[in-house]
């Protein structure tokens, strides 16, 4: 937002103030700059008449000329067309300094000149702010104003400039007039109120306004009669040029000029092309609208549009139609004022273009200003553009205007600050920033003007009170407050300890995913959380599964030859199931060879399946969990995968990715630990290594390929009762597609007396024979 200090200047005096106080008080209250000076950086110019414009004796294109610049005439030599005698000009003197250098007596072809004829460019002005003329010959000034004078202050670019680089919660500053309350705020002084008084004609407006969608609050719609089309008036103009828009002509400049007044952004329409009714509505998918720049734009039903009965004619809040154009041969205007939902205008003008107008659209608008916009603008109008103002007035307001007040107490706002602020200095801070405020009974009741709706809890009360008040009159203390011993989540912290001491490591990957990858890896039935305004497609929603983003990460390391990869990360996944939720979930992944203290060989499924028994179990589940092959996600493998049941609910799931996905031999685990966490543990206890011998025996079954070894080994525990302390397979074959053979160690141990094979034995047997009856199967005999 640039502020120009003449334009300031009219809604609070800081005639006395200089300009680079007023930029670093403003930061000092949070409102940084980017540009504080002079609009033009240059000197010593001034006002000169040509007296005389003689040819070059030894040029074809130079010209000779007595310019008098109020106490002496001066030789300058100049070589710009249209130079003539009798036009006044701008004379930078010797010793003037301009962007493009210092000005110097100097001799040119042999005549001396003493001095420069300035075009308006050669002040350093932007070229977007120039017409042709200003660029290609001097500046012929056409203002009444003494030859003799400072150019700058003659012609209006005497101004000084703040260029503010904004936070984006406060859009009140986007105004002349907030500016003007911020700059009282903090010097004390009043606000002028801005001049609404033109004469109205009574008459009726005969005319229809349709508001047909919810995202427009508030529509303002009055006409403007026999307006002529000029030049804007000469501080009109400088001033927009100081706040960084191009003068026009006086209508166009007008409505820019309101904008920058009140932050209100306004649209004339050409009413004679307009007709006699306006709609606002959604737009339609796939509809088609000219605007302004010529364009041809395609739009959606996420944008707002602005039709006659027939078609659409403008781009709410973001750029009008071009059917509707005010052109040099308007004669009646129909202005609109209104306010449109501001994520609908952020979405849209991203989409088609970023303007001034948009900008204050995004940010949200006060509808106080926006009534005090229509009234400007019509005062202006009808003085500068010598416009008749209909009294009539279209209106749609469904704005809640119900005042917003904030309770709070002096000891809310020292307690926050850690200082000791007295009510009258409390009170005064936010009186001056126009708050009014009423104390009953040591609660103030503060109500806080519509402007600022980035004031909505007392904390931002604080904030204010905090900024005015001066953050560095806040002294720096140790703090008194009681403090309370931290913690940290002990749960996790198991988890990556053990996962790290097995070799795998820990990641931490966006939680923004592309959203075709969103519903991979689960069969959970939910909706994505998509962002509004994404930065890129490839970070538009938040992930529900970890895993994408794990084979993310092994895709760019396999892509730099990097294939032993085993990795793991603790994160949250986000849903909308009814209501929006997240929840906590670990994820392995796990490729190449697994390396770690003992081993160096190629990762199988049971790496990863041996892994997640011994997390589990280290986290007190032992005995509670098992793998069960159920319906699994399309991009697991289905013969080597299987969900994870813990209490008789899954979990998780744990697998091999699935070829259809990669070619690579890829394992993947994920378990919900919002889920897991809700299962209650015991207190884990340790038991002593028994100290008498173990006996071990071998058994191999033959049984039908559909029967699982999960099945199998249960059976087996069952019938072996509390001498089995441990269960391995260790050989598995296939006979055909039918039959295969399972082969098991059985470790049995008593930790209070030796076991022997004749009280093994019999257990031993009643096994095989419980196992044969009930699985169908035979014992293997070789």
């Amino acid at each position: 937002m640039k502020v120009s200090r003449k334009f300031l200047n009219d809604y609070i005096d800081i005639s006395d103030l200089d300009i680079h106080d007023i930029a670093e008080k403003m930061t000092g209250v949070g409102n940084e700059y980017d540009y504080c000076g002079k609009l033009v950086e240059a000197s010593n110019l001034v006002i000169g008449e040509v007296l005389e414009c003689e040819n070059h004796p030894d040029s074809d294109h130079l010209h000779v000329c007595k310019v008098d610049v109020g106490n002496e005439v001066l030789d300058i030599v100049c070589g710009a067309p249209n130079v003539r005698k009798g036009i006044k000009v701008i004379v930078a003197l010797p010793g003037a300094k301009l962007p493009g250098g210092e000005i110097k007596r100097s001799t040119i072809r042999g005549v001396e000149s003493n001095g420069m004829l300035c075009s308006i460019q050669e002040l350093g002005i932007d070229h977007k702010y120039l017409k042709p003329e200003d660029i290609e010959g001097i500046h012929e000034v056409v203002e009444d104003v003494k030859v003799g004078e400072d150019a700058l202050k003659a012609l209006n670019y005497d101004d000084e400039v703040i260029d503010f680089e904004l936070t984006s919660n406060r859009g009140d500053l986007l105004s002349i007039i907030g500016m003007a309350y911020e700059v009282g705020a903090i010097y004390k002084r009043e606000v002028n109120d801005i001049d609404l008084s033109y004469p109205k004609e009574k008459g009726k407006m005969n005319f229809n306004l349709d508001i047909r969608t919810k995202r427009c609050p508030l529509f303002l719609a009055k006409k403007a009669l026999n307006v002529k089309i000029k030049e804007s008036p000469d501080f009109i103009k400088k001033r927009l040029i100081a706040s960084g828009i191009r003068p026009i002509n006086n209508i166009v400049d007008i409505s820019n000029y309101v904008m920058i007044e009140t932050g209100q952004p306004l649209h004339y329409y050409d009413a004679d092309s307009l007709g006699d009714t306006l709609v606002v509505r959604d737009a339609k998918d796939n509809e088609k609208l000219v605007t302004l720049d010529n364009q041809e734009r395609i739009l959606s039903k996420e944008d707002i549009v602005i039709a006659n009965k027939d078609e659409a004619i403008g781009l709410a809040g973001v750029m009008g139609g071009l059917s509707t154009e005010v052109t040099d041969n308007t004669k009646n205007v129909l202005i609109e004022a209104a306010i449109f939902d501001s994520v609908s205008i952020r979405l849209t003008s991203k989409k088609i273009l970023r303007s001034e107008a948009s900008n204050r659209f995004e940010k949200g608008l006060d509808y106080t200003r926006t009534y005090m916009a229509m009234e400007r603008s019509c005062a202006l109008l009808a003085k500068y553009a010598d416009a008749t103002i209909i009294d009539d007035i279209c209106t749609y307001d469904t704005v809640d205007k119900k005042d917003n007040i904030i309770k709070i107490t002096i000891e809310d706002i020292n307690n926050l600050l850690g200082i000791e602020l007295d009510k009258k200095t409390v009170v005064d801070i936010l009186e001056s920033l126009s708050f009014t405020v009423v104390d009953k009974k040591g609660i103030l009741e503060v109500t806080v003007p519509p402007r600022r709706m980035d004031i909505s809890i007392k904390e931002d009360l604080v904030e204010e009170v905090a900024r005015i008040y001066g953050i560095d009159n806040i002294p720096g203390k140790v703090p008194t407050l009681p403090l309370k011993r931290g913690s940290y989540n002990k749960f996790n912290r198991l988890i990556r300890n053990k996962l790290v001491s097995m070799g795998l490591n820990e990641t931490m990957t966006y939680t923004l995913i592309p959203k075709s990858e969103v519903h991979k890896y689960t069969l959970d039935e939910f909706e994505e959380v998509t962002l509004l305004d994404p930065m890129s497609d490839d970070r538009s929603t938040l992930r529900y599964s970890l895993l994408p983003s794990l084979m993310m990460i092994y895709d760019y390391n396999s892509k730099r030859n990097n294939k032993d990869i085993s990795i793991f990360e603790i994160g949250k996944s986000f849903f909308k199931k009814d209501t929006y939720g997240e929840e906590e979930r670990l994820a392995i992944l796990m490729s190449g060879n697994y390396k770690d203290n003992l081993y160096n060989e190629k990762i199988t499924f049971y790496h990863l399946k041996g892994i997640m028994e011994e997390l589990l179990d280290s986290l007190g589940y032992n005995g509670r969990y098992s793998l069960i092959i159920d319906k699994l996600p399309n991009e697991l493998h289905p013969g080597s995968s299987a969900n994870i049941n813990l209490n008789g609910k899954n979990i998780g799931i744990i697998g091999k990715v699935h070829p259809n996905v990669t070619k690579e031999d890829i394992y993947v685990l994920e378990i919900n630990l919002t889920l897991l966490k809700s299962f209650r543990v015991g207190t884990l206890s340790f038991k002593e290594i028994s100290k008498y011998p173990n006996i071990s025996h071998d058994v191999a079954f033959v049984l039908d390929n559909s029967i699982t070894n999960e099945t199998v080994m249960k059976e087996i525990k069952k019938s072996c009762g509390k001498y089995l302390v441990d269960i391995s397979l260790f050989d598995t074959y296939y006979f055909d597609n039918n039959t295969k053979s399972l082969a098991y160690n059985l470790i049995f141990n008593d930790p209070n007396t030796t076991l022997t094979d004749e009280v093994v034995m019999p257990i031993f047997e009643k096994m095989i024979k419980d196992v044969t009856t009930k699985l169908n199967c035979k014992l293997r005999d070789n």
